[in-house]
């Protein structure tokens, strides 16, 4: 049976040699470079308020928030597309509209704290799946003030990416029918 591990031993160091020595001749020698490996974290492949590009998420985006933040959850497998969906509506419309009317628009920031305390975390599960730069802000600070663009910006990332590594959940499988089978006599001895 193979071992799939790739362990590399520490370099020798003589017994008369102290940590102290063996440092300077270890910072002497070229690290070993990682094949495939990414230095840091890489950037969206489309900006914050880049809704032209793709008209399509931008207006699912705009009248229904909801549904787009729905199906990006159920792609990060963070939950159910019902219950994100419904949980977004609470949060965002009910709550929007319950506190506007309450408060005649005084107080319109306070359930945007609570849609972006909630869509936060989506976005940085996003962002650690794909390796994605904490940008333009931080994930509370873009979902604040940018909640429908960021969570069109998250649908067009999962999508741009999907492509890349076709999900079952986005295409679907092509079953063919086997040819038909016929059962021809045998020769009985």
């Amino acid at each position: 049976m193979k071992s799939q591990s790739s362990y590399d031993p520490p370099a020798y160091i003589p017994l008369g040699m102290s940590d102290s020595e063996s440092a300077i001749v270890l910072r002497n020698e070229d690290p070993p470079k990682q094949q495939n490996s990414v230095d840091g974290p890489v950037q969206w492949s489309s900006g914050i308020c880049a809704c032209c590009d793709d008209m399509q998420s931008c207006c699912i985006g705009l009248f229904f928030p909801c549904f787009l933040f729905g199906k990006n959850a159920e792609f990060l497998g963070s939950g159910t597309f019902i219950g994100s969906c419904m949980t977004h509506f609470i949060l965002w419309v009910l709550v929007n509209t319950v506190c506007c009317l309450l408060t005649e628009g005084l107080v319109l920031g306070v359930p945007g704290c609570f849609v972006a305390c909630y869509a936060c975390g989506y976005r940085r599960t996003l962002r650690s799946k794909y390796n994605l730069q904490e940008a333009p802000c931080g994930d509370f600070v873009t979902h604040f003030f940018c909640h429908l663009c960021a969570i069109c910006q998250e649908y067009r990332e999962i999508r741009e990416k999907s492509a890349d590594s076709v999900s079952p959940d986005l295409s679907l499988a092509v079953v063919t029918a086997p040819p038909v089978q016929t059962m021809e006599p045998g020769l009985e001895e």
